[in-house]
């Protein structure tokens, strides 16, 4: 396989589990050291901790550092240790949950305000975070946001997390616009239903008992896989999107069909 990201440092948040995790590992089969930043090490489906998967698997390095989004120290930690490996190129941020499911008259506002601070804060404060630094290195960079389809449709009953996910996409292209002239891309993806424990556990939809409706919308005829993303995240990481800046890409089998 020919390695695309040789050379590069990345940081995904939120990748011990689920998109995160095969992101960090694809990164690595391509060439690239991985901070793998996260609150907790041990992915959510079970198994090995993604560093230690990367470290046996391949060749590249990876390391583990415990952070939480909401919380700018722990994000500069995370962007320490990929200075230790020799300077952040990519910064992956992931990390997210799904929050409150409910019509918006019956949302708790503290469950609105935890997931504001992660879901969207937390992306803005990593943003932050990693253009310092890649201003700083003179060397550009990559930002890749995860979005979803939510942050291009609305969906009932989840209008936070629409919300949030709606915001990435707008600073997104924000940043793109400002961070050009330093050669740093900023990109965001919009996953559709992917196979994780956030789609069996947090709003079950695969495996739930709308699943086959669900399909029937999707003109792919399945969910999306963590691999499906994490080779368009792997794309705009790698020089192969040298030219692609403030794009929003969508994965999702069809089933929104943006114009």
């Amino acid at each position: 396989m020919e390695s695309l990201l040789t050379d590069r440092v990345a940081v995904v948040t939120g990748g011990a589990s689920g998109i995160g995790r095969e992101i960090a590992t694809t990164f690595a089969t391509h060439g690239a050291s991985v901070v793998i930043a996260d609150i907790q090490a041990a992915p959510r489906e079970d198994g090995t901790p993604t560093h230690e998967v990367i470290e046996r698997e391949t060749s590249a390095e990876a390391v583990f550092v415990e952070c939480d989004v909401t919380n700018r120290g722990d994000l500069e930690a995370a962007a320490d240790a990929a200075e230790n490996l020799g300077g952040l190129d990519v910064m992956v941020n992931n990390a997210g949950i799904v929050g409150p499911v409910a019509p918006i008259q019956d949302v708790d506002w503290a469950a609105y305000e935890q997931l504001r601070s992660i879901n969207l804060d937390g992306v803005f404060t990593s943003c932050q975070v990693a253009t310092e630094r890649m201003i700083e290195a003179g060397n550009g960079g990559s930002i890749i946001n995860m979005s979803s389809v939510a942050g291009l449709v609305g969906y009932a009953n989840i209008t936070p997390y629409n919300l949030a996910k709606g915001g990435i996409r707008l600073l997104t292209y924000g940043l793109a616009a400002e961070l050009g002239a330093h050669d740093i891309r900023v990109n965001a993806i919009h996953p559709g239903i992917i196979e994780t424990e956030m789609t069996r556990t947090d709003f079950p939809v695969v495996g739930g008992e709308d699943e086959a409706d669900t399909l029937e919308g999707i003109p792919l005829a399945r969910f999306g896989r963590p691999e499906d993303v994490a080779n368009v995240a792997t794309f705009l990481a790698s020089d192969l999107a040298a030219y692609v800046t403030a794009e929003s890409i969508v994965v999702d089998g069809g089933q929104v069909r943006t114009a």
